[in-house]
């Protein structure tokens, strides 16, 4: 399989931190690629022109990074990554972990291209609304889920990763010092040493 990525995505770092977790990395070729420049090699297998994307052996490819994550997932005899006893709670705190990246990375690309003054937009604003709503549903809603991470756990950690990465003047471990002890749990295993943004 090649899963087609760059180092400051935190979509592909969920899917590379879930391959880890799973032991799966070996069987990954990582091609690296900036999906900027429309890469043909990326519209080929995903005309959108986001990653991360997934080609597999056959020369299907799965696109989206909980999609990506999911069928690594089908491949794993024990489905760790979305263990049916907790299925709900999984995916109830994927969802919110999804939303922090949707809005943290949104806000990145618009201070990118539109500078600071996005922020001042009606769309700017409501994201930034959007952070402050899901750092705090996130320290009341997630709960650690045992010595092995699902999936929402692995999302919501890469989420804060990235929060404190591009956006570290949202200051969310000193503002919120019971998600952070939460995150400094995950941060430890190797699946996000191994993956860390640079």
């Amino acid at each position: 399989m090649q899963l087609f990525l760059n180092a400051t995505s935190p979509y592909a770092r969920v899917v590379r931190v879930a391959a880890e977790e799973l032991g799966m990395m070996q069987q990954i070729e990582l091609c690296w690629t900036d999906p900027w420049s429309d890469p043909q090699a990326l519209l080929h297998i995903n005309p959108a022109a986001r990653i991360p994307a997934l080609l597999l052996e056959d020369g299907r490819s799965i696109s989206e990074s909980l999609l990506i994550a999911c069928y690594l997932n089908s491949l794993d005899p024990g489905s760790r990554l979305l263990p049916a006893a907790q299925l709900v709670d999984c995916l109830h705190l994927a969802g919110l972990g999804q939303g922090l990246m949707d809005a943290s990375f949104a806000t990145v690309i618009a201070r990118k291209h539109h500078g600071g003054e996005s922020d001042q937009t009606l769309l700017g604003s409501r994201r930034l609304r959007a952070i402050e709503r899901l750092l705090k549903q996130l320290q009341t809603d997630w709960l650690p889920s045992g010595s092995t991470p699902h999936l929402g756990d692995l999302v919501i950690a890469v989420a804060l990763d990235y929060l404190a990465f591009r956006m570290p003047e949202c200051n969310w471990q000193q503002r919120y010092p019971s998600l952070a002890s939460r995150h400094a749990l995950l941060a430890q295993r190797n699946s996000f040493s191994g993956s860390a943004f640079v």
